[in-house]
């Protein structure tokens, strides 16, 4: 702990003042620093200590006391620190000066209502609570008063009645601190906006009517007679604001000193406490390693016996595993029999319930098929109306769209005629201007205008017209088509060559197939459908739009990102057949509900792989239909 000197005996008692000059001067020489780069100081000689960083007061404390201490300290300690409490007299002085230094108040001119006498704790005064019948309960209570003046928070309210006239006055306590005094003048000032402050009350004697009045308490009103001053006088004193605040100066200064004085203490004992827990700890250190001698022999020991241990246990489990092995067989042998016993046994029980069962479903299917035989006769007549309707409204369709083309041939030769006449015109002006057979020829070809414009709004409304028609008739085929997409399942069978796909539905063959081939028969039927299910809700997420736009011949085109990172991924992990049937649902999701990304049904031909007309469809459920008819005649 010490590090003063190489010297390796201390001192004796009588040759510390003289041996104190040798480390007094090393410290003056620059060997032992004192004072660090940042302007704090520090004790040389306590170098292993965690306090490192002291106040000129608190190291000069430190040395006098080391080297004035009790007799556990070596002579040697002693004499530094007596050597380092002399450099802090003499040669560090100039520190005392700067710390000791007392703070030179500032003189503030104290406003008057600093010099104000206020009632302390802060009181408000009411005044003039004129009470009637019907309300004297409510003001003779209390809680009435602390609910009116809530928002400045106060703490109690006393209220003096008196019985003849029915009139009152009420204190109204509030907190003692800087919170209480600010709720009281906010009181105050509330009463002065309403013109019914203390100044108003001793000017309207004679006409108070039923208004009440407040004020905060002050000297006059403390040394008033009557309840109010009696009352303030009990509870209360009179103090000014620059008073009270020196009061808590003062008290804080006194916490602080007598805080100091602990400290100082506290820095002795700590000091002390220092030097008995090296100690310690040296014994500790020795005792730790007599400890370790000790461990090292006990686990060795223990390492002895765990062998011992071991190779007993493991005899014993493997007897044990041998007995449970025949065990094994032999609940394996019981177990077989008793499964063909329940199989045997369960088998003539389906047969019998099964039996039942077919009973029921015939009575049950006969009936059905009567029901439906019916059902099918409407939905025949319905389709056939349908298929005469769509026809007739189609042929309606192309006429109109022959019939627009045909227009629209007109519309344009009728705007190249227009144009060319007012290019002639444009040409007559600038040629005779004043040529009475070119003016006349100008009128001719204006009126020759005139009508071809006339003609061409009029090819233009007509056009409207069947656009609109044309409109309407798609949005009734549209319709048709959404009918005949709902009542499809009904009028076809399993294996057509016109019906429903499901766009932008997972192929869950092709999941199935690869999980065949990669888990067992029992596990790969669960893989397969949570696998399918995985990738479908990937598909309805919107957030995941696997593809990008590319320019070709002019025009954008959105094609399939196959560098996206959870496509790039099921490749390899997957393989092929998987990869293309997502693949295949995300084209015809981003084809035919781009916005939605949910699975939707469309009419399809499945021979040629692709979108099927109206035309197809209606003729496929007509010769279905008639097919269904001769077969039933």
């Amino acid at each position: 702990m010490d590090s003063s000197s190489g010297e390796e005996s201390d001192l004796s008692e009588s040759e510390i003042n003289e041996y104190k000059e040798k480390p007094y001067e090393e410290i003056r020489s620059g060997k032992y620093k004192v004072k660090a780069l940042n302007g704090s100081l520090r004790c040389p000689f306590c170098a292993g200590k965690k306090k490192q960083d002291y106040k000129y007061k608190d190291l000069l404390q430190h040395a006098s006391g080391v080297g004035k201490g009790s007799a556990n300290r070596s002579a040697k300690q002693r004499a530094n620190h007596l050597a380092l409490a002399k450099y802090l007299e003499i040669d560090l002085a100039s520190e005392a000066d700067e710390t000791s230094r007392p703070t030179v108040p500032q003189v503030v001119d104290q406003t008057p209502e600093q010099t104000e006498l206020y009632v302390w704790p802060w009181m408000g005064i009411i005044m003039n609570i004129v009470a009637e019948s019907k309300n004297i309960d409510t003001l003779h209570d209390k809680g009435y008063w602390l609910k009116r003046f809530a928002k400045y928070k106060p703490n109690n309210v006393q209220c003096f009645w008196n019985e003849v006239d029915l009139t009152g006055q009420a204190i109204v306590v509030f907190n003692s601190d800087w919170n209480g005094f600010v709720n009281a003048t906010q009181f105050e000032k509330a009463f002065e906006s309403e013109r019914h402050s203390k100044k108003h009350w001793n000017g309207q004697q004679t006409q108070l009517g039923s208004n009440i009045y407040g004020w905060c308490a002050r000297a006059d009103d403390y040394q008033s007679d009557g309840p109010i001053g009696d009352y303030l006088r009990k509870v209360g004193k009179l103090q000014t604001i620059s008073g009270i605040v020196q009061e808590a100066a003062q008290d804080r200064n006194s916490v602080v000193a007598n805080l100091t004085t602990k400290i100082d203490s506290t820095n002795e004992n700590l000091d002390e406490l220092q030097y008995k827990y090296n100690e310690t700890t040296m014994s500790l250190s020795r005792m730790l390693e007599e400890k370790d001698r000790l461990h090292l022999a006990f686990i060795e020991e223990t390492r002895k016996m765990q062998r011992l241990a071991r190779d007993n246990v493991r005899r014993i489990l493997e007897e044990q595993e041998k007995l449970n092995h025949e065990l094994e067989t032999k609940k394996r042998k019981i177990d077989n029999w008793t499964r063909e016993l329940n199989k045997r046994e369960t088998l003539t029980e389906r047969e019998r319930q099964k039996l039942d069962e077919e009973k029921k479903k015939n009575n049950e299917r006969n009936n059905s098929l009567q029901l439906a035989s019916m059902e099918q006769k409407k939905a025949d007549e319905n389709v056939l109306r349908l298929v005469e309707e769509q026809k007739r409204e189609k042929e309606e369709a192309l006429k109109k769209i022959l019939l627009l083309e045909k227009q629209l041939d007109i519309k344009q030769k009728l705007e190249m005629e227009i144009e060319d006449l007012k290019g002639k015109l444009q040409v007559m002006k600038h040629l005779g201007q004043d040529d009475a057979a070119v003016q006349k020829k100008m009128e001719e070809m204006n009126n020759e205008l005139q009508e071809k414009i006339d003609d061409l709004q009029d090819l233009e409304s007509t056009n409207k017209a069947l656009i609109y028609k044309e409109r309407q008739s798609n949005d009734e085929l549209q319709e048709a088509r959404k009918v005949l997409i709902q009542g499809l399942p009904e009028l076809l069978g399993n294996r057509t060559n016109i019906g429903l796909k499901r766009m932008g539905e997972l192929d869950p063959k092709a999941f199935h197939d690869t999980c065949k081939s990669r888990f067992p028969s029992d596990e790969a039927e669960i893989q397969a459908t949570t696998l399918c299910s995985s990738w479908q809700e990937n598909l309805k997420n919107p957030d995941w739009h696997p593809f990008k736009v590319i320019v070709e011949g002019g025009n954008p085109k959105e094609i399939l990102n196959e560098e996206d990172e959870k496509l790039t991924n099921l490749k390899p992990e997957w393989g092929e057949e998987i990869y293309n049937a997502v693949v295949t649902a995300l084209k015809e999701l981003n084809e035919y509900n781009p916005s939605g990304r949910y699975v939707i049904s469309e009419l399809w031909n499945f021979k040629e792989n692709r979108k099927a007309t109206l035309k197809e469809v209606v003729g496929y459920v007509v010769r279905n239909i008639k097919t269904a008819k001769r077969k039933r005649t």
